[in-house]
């Protein structure tokens, strides 16, 4: 990035330089092949089952469709037909090399990637790829993120070939690379990554809903799988800011930056006209994850200004997961292609919106359709209600692991800031789902609230149904009309984590109902009625504390979710000891996900990476602050010193209020600064240390340079301001 000399100062001006950049964008012009409809590119990059049947041999697909489809066992045979066929596509793409993509606990995507290229024993060379090295490939297994399953000098990890989630070609403009999602498990077999045990979650939670739906009269073998549908918030810069911010290129977020004099108040960039550069992102965006197959259906400006949402449609958990992680990743490659960054950080920027990624989940399958569809007359559908009231079960016991699972360093300054679920979780079911559960609760549903039409007064607009519930962006979890929405997820995170909860609290419930039923029905089929009920009643006199249709954003919530016995885990140190609670242990033992060690190795790795976070930007926030907010200070502070001396010495009486404040904060920033330095001089080592001693200290750094911003000369600021970053667009 260029350097100009600032005239008045003598020193580099990078911030004048970024504003300069920034206003010389030229669009990189229209997609090359635009020509494409969208329908005749999506998926021409994926080895997907329509590649997969007309190259496999008939009995290879069939069996590997038995896998992916029904969840049956994966015939070891058919891996080098496979391998074979999927070569050979991957090639006529032009790719020269194969990746093993795996997830590990760092939260993003890792690859090891190895050519096709095997010498032929002539002098050249031949393209090869065999079974064994579809289904095993071998990255180190210290080098990651392990809480302790692995040492330094245990290096030996695998990725396995994941077929539930196909294959991929993600291009360069110097070749093509085929990329293999698999999972990634130790030398001992336990799980290093996030895939592992969405897996298992998902197996778990399909045995214990068949109990379910046989006991309804329905015995489909088709694998009930959880659903996903993750939208991910976003804020766009452009890249020349970004490089001249230091905390946004280390952290991620503006450790520094005084409120802009206009920001969101006025509500007028949500839904706004999309800007043309951003559109073109966007659209750019949108193809290159249609040709990955990855089915994404919306996009708008959200609240904040640079602020922006994607939103795919509903894919199997495990696919879902894969696909968030090729979201974040291609908004973050092709916004480089126009010029900007993409901020999924969940507090960019204080003072307004942060961003999260909600997590529409639901369960179901091809034969039973969605089962938390209530249907027009939810009160009659009691399979719906057994599935609806295991849901508000699982949740009631495991509110705990749920805020856990959404916990972060990132988060926990997203959370509970009036633009974000609270921190206590909490259902809301809507007028018409909370009017049914009430009426269950004191003896049995006779009615349920009709949708109705809308009318709007103009008869020229055509009349709406009007849905029977209204919604509520207040609630961390809530229903949504064939759904749970779980809105307190971070915008940063892999959404792994967050359904492995889900799937497997509500396996737990539904196993809790199953065995309930089975034993009050036994083998006359005229007694699951009054079984039905009986649960039903339970469950909601046992766990009805947990639905809320009110304000969550309220204060008059806080006090009544304590009455209640509902949790306020306000932190991540506060939060993340649910992962060792001693129900949380049980359940995942006892459904396979995760055994102790491993969900202690989960604890320990998420406690490290919110220690070195906030290490990180305590070092940042010391470093920017001595570096560069208090060098300008200090040539501001002698300007205006040089200016007073000039002016008494030809007679003038010049007021020196904005020497003396300027003064006075560079004296507070200074002790500020030292105060930071004592309170990071263990290197945050301690979860505790870093909530009460450093992030107080960092925010009142932060103070006292915000006030030096609002003071300071303008050419001489150094770094980007808030009123640039998010306006030049």
């Amino acid at each position: 990035m260029s350097t100009e000399t600032s005239s008045n100062n003598g020193s580099s001006s990078i911030r004048q330089a970024a504003i300069a950049s920034a206003l010389r964008y030229q669009s990189p012009g229209a997609l090359e092949f635009i020509e494409k409809t969208p329908e005749s590119v999506f998926g021409e990059n994926v080895f997907s089952k329509s590649v997969m049947k007309k190259r496999l041999p008939k009995p290879i697909y069939k069996s590997l469709m038995q896998t992916i489809d029904a969840g049956e066992k994966l015939d070891s045979t058919v891996a080098d037909n496979v391998a074979s066929a999927m070569k050979d596509w991957a090639v006529e793409k032009g790719a020269t090399h194969y990746t093993h993509v795996f997830y590990p606990l760092t939260g993003g995507t890792a690859e090891k990637h190895d050519s096709f290229m095997a010498p032929n024993g002539e002098g050249g060379t031949i393209a090869a790829f065999s079974g064994k090295e579809l289904c095993q490939g071998e990255p180190d297994g210290s080098s990651f993120p392990t809480g302790g399953i692995r040492q330094t000098h245990e290096a030996r990890g695998y990725t396995i070939w994941d077929v539930t989630s196909p294959a991929y070609i993600l291009e360069n403009p110097n070749g093509t690379t085929l990329c293999i999602p698999t999972a990634f498990v130790s030398w001992t077999g336990e799980a290093l990554d996030k895939k592992t045990p969405v897996l298992r979650s998902m197996r778990a939670l399909d045995e214990q809903a068949h109990r379910i739906t046989k006991l309804f009269g329905h015995d489909a073998k088709a694998f009930v799988a959880s659903t996903a549908g993750p939208e991910q918030e976003y804020f766009l810069i452009d890249k020349s800011f970004f490089y001249g911010r230091p905390d946004l290129l280390t952290s991620g977020r503006t450790l520094f930056g005084a409120a802009a004099p206009k920001g969101q108040e006025f509500d007028d960039h949500y839904f706004g006209a999309i800007p043309d550069r951003v559109l073109s992102f966007m659209m750019d965006s949108e193809r290159e994850l249609f040709r990955l197959g990855v089915p994404i259906k919306t996009r708008h400006n959200e609240v904040a200004p640079g602020q922006f949402e994607l939103a795919p449609m509903f894919e199997t958990a495990n696919v879902a997961t894969d696909h968030q992680q090729l979201i974040m990743m291609v908004l973050k490659k092709v916004a480089k292609k126009y010029g900007l960054e993409c901020l999924t950080h969940e507090k960019p920027f204080a003072g307004l919106n942060g961003s999260g990624k909600h997590v529409n989940w639901s369960l179901g399958s091809s034969e039973h359709g969605n089962l938390l569809d209530p249907g027009d007359t939810p009160h009659e559908n009691a399979q719906f209600l057994v599935f609806c009231a295991a849901v508000i079960k699982a949740v009631y016991k495991h509110q705990g692991l749920l805020r856990a699972v959404v916990a972060s360093a990132g988060n926990d300054h997203r959370l509970g800031a009036n633009e974000a679920p609270p921190a206590i979780i909490s259902i809301f079911l809507g007028s018409q789902l909370a009017d049914v559960f009430e009426q269950i609760k004191i003896g049995g549903a006779k009615s349920s609230i009709p949708k109705g039409k809308l009318e709007v007064g103009v008869d020229t607009l055509p009349p709406l149904d009007k849905d029977a519930g209204d919604r509520n962006r207040t609630s961390p979890f809530a229903f949504t009309g064939n759904r749970f929405e779980f809105r307190a997820v971070g915008s940063n995170f892999s959404i792994a984590g967050p359904l492995v909860a889900m799937n497997t609290i509500v396996a737990e419930a539904l196993d809790y109902c199953a065995t309930k039923l089975e034993e009050a029905v036994g083998d006359d089929q005229s007694k699951l009625h009054g079984a039905v009920q009986s649960l039903l009643t339970e469950i909601m006199n046992d766990c009805g504390a947990i639905i809320f249709n009110g304000d969550g954003y309220s204060e008059d919530w806080h006090v009544e979710a304590e009455k209640r016995g509902l949790l306020n885990l306000k932190s991540t140190p506060d939060a993340l000891p649910q992962l060792l609670e001693p129900a949380v242990k049980e359940m995942f033992s006892k459904y396979g996900v995760l055994s102790e060690r491993e969900l202690e190795s989960r604890y320990e790795t998420y406690v490290e990476q919110y220690c070195m976070t906030v290490r990180v930007e305590a070092n940042l926030t010391k470093k920017i602050a001595r570096t560069m907010i208090f060098p300008a200070a200090i040539r501001y502070q002698r300007e205006l010193a040089t200016t007073c001396a000039n002016l008494k010495a030809v007679g003038y009486d010049f007021d020196t209020v904005t020497l003396d404040k300027v003064t006075g904060l560079v004296k507070n920033l200074q002790d500020a600064i030292d105060v930071l330095a004592k309170a990071s001089e263990h290197d945050c080592e301690d979860m505790t240390e870093c909530v009460n001693d450093v992030l107080p200290a960092m925010l009142k750094v932060r103070e006292y340079a915000d006030k030096l911003e609002a003071i300071v000369a303008d050419d001489i600021w150094p770094l980007p301001t808030y009123q640039e970053m998010l306006f030049i667009k």
